[in-house]
């Protein structure tokens, strides 16, 4: 007989599966964190498995990204389940795509990022929703993660989050002609069109495309 889950009614949990409650941030990491769960005040919530949609735009922005960063090395590009730790938020998130510049104040160690990332991605499927445009967004932007994108494949659209002065998420659109730029990333032009084609360019023509943008020949 499958154990209960016991929940206090007073408890407001974050959005998702539940898997346990009352879990310390030493335990999350040597039992939960490797197979793909989130820690949020103590409440362990399991990822739903991703679409083939989803792995297709987490793989071609994650090229992107790993190519634009070693012609212009910068920082370096991770994917879950790597682990970001927001201490100050009680939040240990497992962002599909986080950005770290390397003059980032927090501490990357081999099994986490030690504080906010300069950028999160998220790519939304219909169990995530809730989580990644809600409490996510208030949790990044609480923690100081300077931009929150988040690419919903399903609504096709993207909602680019800047952190401003005042410490709160703007949105930023992309230019005329569709692209995203970032002065975190400078001379990358995200595309957003792109993102919606059946068939995401290959890694020549992405190699292609990084070098045109920051015009290395």
């Amino acid at each position: 007989m499958a154990a209960t889950l016991t929940i206090p009614a007073s408890t407001t949990l974050p959005a998702g599966e539940i898997v346990a409650v009352g879990v310390s941030p030493d335990e999350y990491m040597a039992r939960y964190a490797e197979a793909h769960h989130e820690w949020v005040k103590g409440t362990v919530i399991k990822m739903a498995p991703i679409s083939l949609r989803h792995d297709a735009l987490t793989a071609y922005l994650r090229q992107l990204l790993a190519v634009y960063l070693d012609l212009k090395p910068i920082g370096r590009v991770l994917s879950a389940p790597f682990v970001m730790r927001l201490e100050s938020v009680e939040s240990f998130r497992e962002p599909d795509l986080q950005v770290v510049l390397h003059d980032n104040p927090g501490e990357l160690t081999d099994t986490a990022m030690i504080g906010p990332a300069d950028i999160c991605i998220e790519i939304i499927s219909p169990e995530s929703a809730a989580r990644d445009y809600g409490d996510k967004l208030v949790e990044y932007e609480q923690a100081g993660v300077r931009e929150y994108w988040i690419i919903d494949p399903i609504r096709r659209r993207c909602i680019f989050n800047r952190l401003t002065d005042a410490g709160v998420y703007a949105d930023i659109l992309p230019d005329d002609a569709g692209n995203y730029h970032t002065p975190l990333l400078p001379g990358l032009a995200l595309h957003v069109p792109t993102l919606w084609q059946e068939d995401l360019p290959g890694i020549l023509e992405i190699v292609r495309a990084v070098q045109t943008m920051l015009e290395i020949e």
